[in-house]
């Protein structure tokens, strides 16, 4: 049986531990870990929230009714104790329009990527993407699951100003922008799939474990 390396656990404000589990790159097997200790943690005594990130967790406590220590060794005991499961979530098919006005980066991205555009946004739309975490903004989703041919270092001033529903790519990392707002990921094509109302009963539409497919409607050079 392979041993679950210790996780790193730093205080993050006099009411927060972050729990970082990332060894080198992303794995998708050390998020479903950060998932299921996620659900088992905010049963602890003086949890008040968790917030799954990138293969890490950030964990919210009340400091009056316990401390980082004690939150430390039980969030310790946890990860090295739990089973990690996949979440069982919705699938999502977000239709996406390449290139154009609204994704001005396409030529550039499939150029980095020495690939044709057609190629580009054919292996964009054939992966299922998997929410790994929302975080950044109300709504964003960290989406694993792009092939690594597709991968684009981050720009290195970011735009001020990227439209919701741009479709982007950021690292080996795709996303989606659920509001107006500053990034520096690429974007690559618009989608017109809400995905922050904060007029809805359920303001967020997409959720950790659910899974994204990008469906072709269109490319524009």
């Amino acid at each position: 049986m392979a041993v679950t390396p210790a996780p790193r656990i730093s205080l993050a404000g006099s009411g927060a531990l972050l729990l970082d589990g990332a060894r080198g790159s992303f794995d998708d097997a050390t998020q479903e870990l950060v998932w299921s200790v996620a659900n088992a943690a905010r049963t602890l005594e003086g949890v008040r929230e968790t917030v799954p990130g990138m293969n890490n967790l950030l964990v919210l406590f009340d400091p009056l009714a316990t401390d980082a220590p004690s939150i430390g060794e039980r969030l310790r005991s946890l990860w090295a104790s739990t089973d990690a499961h996949a979440v069982a979530g919705s699938l999502h098919t977000v239709p996406v329009s390449y290139g154009g006005a609204r994704g001005e980066d396409l030529a550039g991205w499939a150029a980095h990527c020495r690939l044709s555009v057609e190629e580009a946004v054919r292996r964009h739309a054939a992966a299922t993407y998997t929410v790994a975490a929302i975080g950044a903004m109300p709504g964003f989703p960290y989406l694993s699951g792009l092939d690594p041919r597709l991968a684009w270092p981050r720009r290195g001033s970011p735009r001020l100003k990227v439209a919701e529903g741009a479709v982007i790519i950021g690292g080996a990392q795709a996303g989606i922008m659920p509001m107006t707002a500053p990034s520096g990921w690429h974007i690559i094509g618009h989608t017109d799939m809400r995905l922050f109302d904060v007029q809805a009963p359920s303001p967020v539409l997409l959720r950790p474990g659910d899974k994204v497919q990008f469906e072709i409607a269109g490319i524009e050079r």
